[in-house]
């Protein structure tokens, strides 16, 4: 990747993860030219023979999810679970992780990278904290209706739904927009018994996990059937196209026979041919077990992982690694975190920060914000993780020199 000024990087950022193929896939791009020389358009009244294709293709890859809806970005994705759940259950309270991130609209928008100070200065176990938005706009009747609790904290789910009427609580299965936050053990298959238990609906967000942590999605891993999930980013290698799937009794709210229960699915570019088209090319190539993009993936990460351990230990750099796959984040700090206060609490966000903008100097690309994921692509190579350990070498001597 370049920048304005010439300057040459590899991209471990990816766009924020979509590129599991690596930038300007050129059978992606064959697919869309051939798409466009073939007279594909827009229609815009109604499902296409390549959109049908597309959900037979996702939900092959897909085991719990019983239909497939299409859209064009993660947050049109959620913001639709969240209605069809409402609609299903006929409640309206929501519940969230902190330091997750669902989107950008008003249902989920709140308590992503929050302050000690916004959370009132302690972590809260077994109840919700103070509700956190991270942008104006959202009234209070709104924000009266969302409610945050730490990742892996089972009781303060059990509260809220003691105290609310609860339509469904979205999560993304790893939190993985504050660095690679695993689930403890349990912590799902709990989520999924209290959903059960409460009537109201699980969601999983995998925006960001699905087809990266395997081509079924983190469910997979974990074994969990959730009522709804939300895909986008890597399932089009980074074309604007997002998905809801799940179960059928609620997928087919969008065509009840009853106009008080119908879920409106709507949007001009639903399925817009190209990213239909590359959509299509992505899962072919990541299904394609010659290829064998995930086993690649893992070996480059592991390469890459212990590489960053070897350092680490060499510089006397205090550092742990959390990875699921080829989505990574180093965290300063003792030990591997399990909510977003272990973060607070334990990570340096100064050292991180410093290390990010020394590797962007050195031609190696990670978001320069603390505790942001980064992402390998099948396009990476053992020499590029190579050239990505060394400049990370000379960034630690360098931060050394600094610190002493």
């Amino acid at each position: 990747m370049w920048d304005l000024d010439g300057n040459e990087y590899l991209d471990y950022h990816a766009g924020f993860a979509p590129y599991i193929l690596g930038h300007s896939d050129p059978d992606l791009a064959e697919a869309i030219i051939s798409a466009l020389r073939a007279g594909k358009s827009n229609c815009g009244s109604g499902p296409t023979e390549d959109e049908g294709r597309l959900a037979n293709l996702f939900l092959q890859c897909v085991p719990f999810a019983e239909k497939v809806q299409f859209f064009n970005t993660g947050s049109e994705a959620t913001a639709q679970a969240i209605r069809v759940a409402r609609a299903c259950t006929g409640k309206p309270h929501v519940v969230m992780m902190q330091g997750g991130y669902n989107g950008n609209h008003n249902m989920v928008a709140a308590n992503l990278m929050s302050t000690r100070e916004q959370l009132g200065g302690r972590r809260i176990q077994g109840d919700e904290y103070p509700l956190v938005p991270i942008t104006a706009g959202i009234p209070d009747v709104e924000q009266a209706l969302m409610h945050a609790v730490e990742f892996n904290d089972l009781s303060a789910v059990e509260t809220v739904a003691g105290k609310y009427d609860l339509a469904a609580l979205i999560t993304e299965p790893v939190l993985q927009n504050v660095g690679v936050v695993k689930p403890q053990a349990d912590y799902l298959a709990g989520l999924r018994t209290l959903a059960d238990r409460y009537g109201f609906l699980l969601i999983f967000d995998e925006v960001k996990t699905g087809f990266r942590a395997s081509l079924g999605g983190y469910q997979s891993i974990a074994n969990v059937a959730p009522d709804l999930s939300t895909f986008g980013k890597a399932f089009a290698n980074g074309f604007p196209i997002a998905a809801l799937a799940g179960k059928q009794q609620f997928m087919d709210l969008a065509i009840s026979s009853d106009p008080a229960r119908r879920v409106l699915v709507g949007g001009t570019y639903n399925c817009h041919p190209v990213p239909v088209a590359a959509a299509t090319a992505c899962l072919n190539k990541l299904m394609d077990p010659e290829l064998d993009v995930y086993g690649t993936l893992e070996s480059l990460a592991q390469r890459l992982e212990d590489g960053q351990r070897k350092l680490f230990d060499e510089h006397n750099v205090k550092a742990v690694i959390s990875r699921v796959g080829s989505a990574h984040c180093v965290y300063f700090a003792e030990r591997v975190p399990e909510c977003w206060w272990d973060v607070l609490e334990f990570h340096n966000f100064k050292f991180d920060f410093d290390y990010r903008r020394a590797l962007l100097e050195r031609g190696v690309y990670y978001f320069p914000v603390s505790c942001k994921q980064g992402s390998i692509s099948f396009a990476h190579t053992e020499e590029d993780i190579d050239i990505t350990l060394a400049a990370m070498d000379d960034t630690l001597s360098a931060l050394g020199r600094r610190e002493a």
